[in-house]
Order: C-alpha cells, then structure tokens, then sequence
C-alpha cells in the first residue's frame, strides 16, 4: 500500500479538509455577512459535525479484530471560513481564508487542538474574461469527483489498516474508494466565465516530490515545469432532467539526480456526471491515474512513489421525501502495487439517510462497509463495517 498507513497515521493529527470549501472556493454555501458597504464585503462561514460511531473491525490477524465505539466528526471536519470582496472599477478583488479543526485531537495531544489552513487565496474577477485565483486551494484533478459526493456530509469508510478507526482526524468518505483526494495547494488557476453552461479552469500548481530513495540526500527529485492541472465542466437540461457533466485531469514530469532511478511521468484524468430529475439524484464518477497516489493527489506527504498505476469509480443514488434524503453509494479502486507487493482492490458500500431540522441544522444516519482484498503476497485483507449517527451544523 505504499505505506500509507504510516502516510495516513502522520496526517489524521492534522484535520484533513473533506469538500464543503471545495464549493466555497467559488461561492459560500452560506454565510454571515459581517460588513456590506461601499463596494466592500465580509463574511464568514462554517460547518460543525459529531458522530457517534461504531466499528466492527474484522482484519487479518487475529489482534486487530475487535468492535470500537468513538465520538468522532465525519468524512467533513469542522471548519470555520472567512471571505473578502471588494468592486474596484471594473474588477472584482476577492479572497478567502479557511481554517481546519479536528474534535479529536486530544487523544494523543492533551487539549492542543491544531488549526490546519487548507484555503488562503485572493481572486481577481471580471464578469468578461473570468477569474484568476493565485494562492493554496484544493486542486482541479478529481475535484468535482468529490465535491459531488452524494455523502459528502455523512461518515464513510474508515479503514483500520490505514489507521482511521482509532486515529484522530476525519473519516475518509469515499477517498481511496472511487476517487483520490485533492490536495489543497499553491496554485495559479484561471478560471472563465460560464459560458451556455460550459466552463474552463486550468492552473498550474507546486510540484509533487517522487523521489523514491529519501534515506540520501544526494538523490533529488526536480521538476522544470509546474504540475498542470484543468477541469471541464457543462451544465444543461434535457427532457426535465438536469445534467452536470466534468472531466478533469493532470499531468507531471520529474527527473532525478541519481541516473539509475528512472524519470517519473504522474498524470490523472477524473470524468463523471450528475444527472437530478425531480427528487432523485444520479451520479456516476471514475478515474485514472499513474504515477499519483491512489489516496492523495499530493503523494500523501510522502517521496516514495513510482509508477503505479490506478483506476477507480463511484455510483451513487438518492431520493428526497419532504425533509429527507437517502442515499445508497458504491465506489471500488484498484491499485497496482507497482510490483511491490501491496496490489489491493478497496470497496465502500454504504447506506444513509440525511434529514433536514431546517436549513443549516441536519441529522445522519450511516451504515458503511470497508473491503480490502489483496491481489498480491504483501497485500493485507480488511473488512470494516460501521454504523455512524450525527448532526452537522452549518451557517
């Protein structure tokens, strides 16, 4: 698994941002306006979530099986926002800043709660030409894959092998099973105006390390180009029906100090599309990657990647009734391992039903499954099924 356990273990301390900013980065989706004059706004924004969780862990090896009950948030962590605007003749000056709090942090670290800043960006807009973003924001590769995410706001997966059970930070939703996640980072992406319902964004972004031997500091990766990431959205209606369609993707070159460790070329393309007709929602999303961690587009903080190759996918359903919302989810990713050994597939089924106290105050319901079945001799076999029930809050 390319010792993502440790990767993940080193990172749940620190609270992975989920999606909900993802949205944000373009228009809050809902907010306190604090100040309004003069062609100058503030506003802040938020989201707060806990969750009774309970686990039943059945994992090769017989001193890992064991039922865990915990009081933890969701696949979304908690978070608190801030936006900035102000009209300046014909352009828009815009920013945002976001900061990221785990519940459960003191576990291992008494009462000190780490703030993690997954957006800091200023934009500047104009209605003719679009948008340019220069700052640390979530990436475009797999970026809607998430954000559309009919469980966005519920509990999903957490993988005991990855240390997730009984780690400190969030769930990991549907991240590793259908789609990997997007890293918030530095970045310069422009983005166009909506044009019938299509629209552009295209960045580039700081490199990945994937220097494979980090025990020399003589071997260096090194990038003469920045990461380059876009993203194709069209939105349109058909016979009653309204469809959200994208394709995204990346692509980057690494070369090495050392000439006996080959180049690393890393490129993904993310694809997927939402169909919502009256109260029912479709969505079906996949991708393609090599090169790119299965889990994280950043390489999960970690310079030991090669080229490994991985594909995934994710259907989702939901009906609405009144105040409610189920949603039924399956997502599947397959991970080659790049001949070490670790080549797994990793399944999430999951069940959930979300209802409505009112507009910023909502009650969920989750029963999820985690499968991992090795392909390879070094690859571990994992089934977790968990029941979580909670409430978010968001203004």
């Amino acid at each position: 698994m390319h010792n993502n356990k440790k990767v993940v273990s080193t990172l749940l301390p620190v609270a992975l941002a989920g999606a909900v900013a993802l949205s944000a980065s373009q228009s809050a989706l809902a907010e306190i306006v604090l100040y309004d004059q003069d062609d100058t706004r503030f506003s802040t924004d938020g989201y707060f979530n806990t969750f009774y969780v309970h686990s039943d862990v059945d994992r090769a090896g017989e001193q890992f099986d064991r039922k865990q009950s915990r009081v933890k948030m969701g696949f979304l962590p908690n978070y608190i926002g801030f936006n900035f605007s102000k009209q300046v003749e014909d352009l828009k000056l815009g920013g945002r800043s976001s900061f990221w709090v785990t519940i459960n942090d003191s576990d291992t670290n008494g009462t000190e709660t780490g703030i993690d800043v997954r957006q800091f960006y200023a934009t500047v807009s104009n209605d003719a030409w679009g948008e340019v973003l220069f700052g640390k924001d979530f990436g475009l590769f797999a970026r809607s894959n998430i954000l559309l995410d009919e469980m966005l706001t519920g509990y999903g997966q957490v993988s005991d092998t990855l240390g997730l059970v009984d780690g400190g930070g969030v769930s990991f939703g549907n991240i590793g099973t259908g789609y990997p996640y997007p890293f918030p980072t530095s970045q310069v992406t422009y983005r166009s105006p909506v044009m019938s319902g299509l629209r552009i964004a295209v960045g580039i972004m700081d490199p990945v390390d994937t220097t494979e031997d980090t025990s020399s500091t003589l071997d260096k990766a090194y990038q003469e180009e920045p990461r380059l990431e876009a993203e194709v959205t069209y939105q349109f209606e058909l016979g009653g029906t309204q469809f959200y369609t994208w394709i995204n993707a990346m692509q980057q070159n690494s070369d090495n100090t050392d000439s006996s460790i080959e180049d690393v070329t890393s490129k993904g393309l993310g694809y997927g599309v939402q169909a919502k007709m009256g109260s029912f929602s479709l969505t079906a999303s996949g991708f393609q990657a090599e090169g790119i961690n299965p889990f994280f587009t950043n390489n999960a903080g970690e310079a030991l990647l090669r080229e490994v190759d991985s594909d995934g996918y994710l259907l989702q359903g939901s009906y609405r009734f009144g105040k409610n919302r189920i949603a039924l989810s399956y997502g599947k990713t397959k991970d080659d391992g790049n001949g070490l050994g670790t080549a797994a597939d990793y399944e999430t089924r999951g069940i959930a039903l979300f209802h409505d106290i009112n507009d910023n105050l909502k009650l969920v319901a989750e029963l999820n499954e985690f499968e991992i079945a090795g392909r390879s001799t070094n690859a571990v076999d994992e089934e977790t099924r968990t029941f979580a029930v909670g409430a978010a809050l968001s203004f």
